[in-house]
This record gives C-alpha cells, structure tokens and sequence, in this order.
C-alpha cells in the first residue's frame, strides 16, 4: 500500500479527526507513513485516538471549527512547526433534522458554520503562500442529502450543497497553483451517528438502506476513497463529488 499510494513522510490534516470516518482516515494513513495533524473538538476521543496510534510524529489538536477568527493563527502555527500541508481533509458534519417551521435563522447559521464556513477559511488559509506544497490535494466529505431531498433535513442539505458548488469552482480558481479539490459523497455509514440515528428510530428501517443494494457502508470504504484522492495517483481528478453510496443514488 505505501509503494502504491506513496503517502510516506507527507504532512495531512485532518478537520474532525476523533470519531466515525475521520478516525478510520487516520488509522489507515498512520499504517502508510504519513505525518498527521488531527484535529478534533472532543478532547476525551482526541486522546483515546492518541493512544490508538500511538506515534510521536504524528500532531493532536484540540479544536472547535467553529472559532473561524482563530483558523488562521492555527494553520500558521502548524505550519511553523511541522513543514507545510500536503493534504488536507475536512470530516466535519454537524447533522440537523428540523422541518421548516422548527428552523431559524440562528440554528442555520450554525450548521453553515460548523459545515461549511469553517470549510472555507481552512482552505483559504492553507492555501496561502508557503503553507502548502504542491500537489496539496483537499477533500471534503459531502453527503447524499446534497444530491437527493428529503424532509426535514434542508439547513444539513444546503450546507453541504455548497460546500460542493464551491468546490467547483475552487477546483479551477486553484489549480494553477497545483491544487486539487473534490469531494466523497457517502449513503448511510456504520459511523456513531448512525448509531444514534438508528437507536433514535426505535426499530423503524432506515427508509435510506432500502435504496442503499449494496448494504451499509463502512467508515474504510468511504476512507480508502479519500486516500486514493489523497495521492498522487489521482492527479488527474479535480472538482467532482464521488459518490460512495452503496448504489443510493441511481437507485
């Protein structure tokens, strides 16, 4: 896997690094000899993943995305510290299941905050001069919700919907300085918040499942996408969303 990924010694930071896809990104890269930076908002988890990995080389942050005002001295310091960014890899979601009646301005402003505010100033300061090498390939996870409607998701929905648009455009505004951006676009996946949204459920099938053929996901199958966008050997691959669905979308 190293030979063929050639992620070996290359600086990654992971955004919501401590639970469900983002701890199973970390786990696989530490196994090919990348150097992480992994950020995490729950500092319990953040430590339990320290332990797991147990590798000096690797940098724990305890962080909230949220603090947007606060994003650009972390890059710097980061960067001044550990060598510029090869790959960068934005795990967070914060979920939200409101119909429209329930939504206000201030709850959406959350969610576009967490999902996809933070997203951008991440970017933007990465991206800057001597943070990144090039080649520095960035991956978001999106969701099936920014391609497909379902009720009382809307705030969740548009918050990934435009991180995707703007990978779009991102994906061409940058690339003249050899970077690639794109997105996964994962189904239902056998992370803790499926868990907390099938126990929610009190024994009802997961509407989602019934058009996902292929069965539910696991967290390394949507990260073995990642590393592949990681690497070198996706050079060629910029700006889409990539479904990993389980077969949902054309279902």
């Amino acid at each position: 896997m190293k030979s063929f990924l050639n992620l070996e010694g290359k600086l990654i930071l992971i955004t919501g690094a401590s639970a469900g896809i983002g701890k199973q990104l970390a786990i696989q890269l530490n196994q090919c000899g990348a150097r992480l930076a992994l950020i995490g908002s729950n500092q319990g988890r953040l430590e339990s993943l320290k332990n797991e990995l147990g590798n000096a080389r690797h940098t724990y942050i305890h962080f909230d995305v949220t603090q947007l005002d606060k994003i650009p001295n972390l890059i710097q310091t980061l960067v001044e510290g550990e060598g510029p960014i090869t790959g960068y890899v934005n795990c967070v979601g914060m979920r939200s299941r409101r119909p429209l009646n329930l939504l206000t301005s201030e709850h959406v402003q959350e969610i576009f905050t967490s999902n996809y505010f933070s997203f951008l100033e991440f970017i933007k300061n990465i991206c800057k001069k001597k943070n990144y090498q090039s080649g520095l390939s960035i991956v978001q996870i999106s969701s099936i919700a920014s391609e497909r409607g379902a009720p009382s998701v809307t705030a969740y929905a548009g918050s990934k919907a435009a991180v995707d648009a703007s990978i779009r455009c991102l994906a061409k505004e940058l690339a003249p300085k050899g970077i690639r951006l794109n997105s996964v676009v994962p189904a239902q996946t056998n992370t803790p918040i499926f868990q907390e949204l099938l126990a929610a459920s009190e024994g009802k099938p997961d509407p989602t499942l019934q058009r996902q053929f292929l069965g539910l996901g696991e967290p390394e199958d949507v990260s073995n996408l990642i590393m592949f966008l990681l690497s070198e050997r996706s050079r060629f691959i910029s700006g889409h969303a990539l479904p990993i669905d389980g077969g949902f979308l054309i279902n």
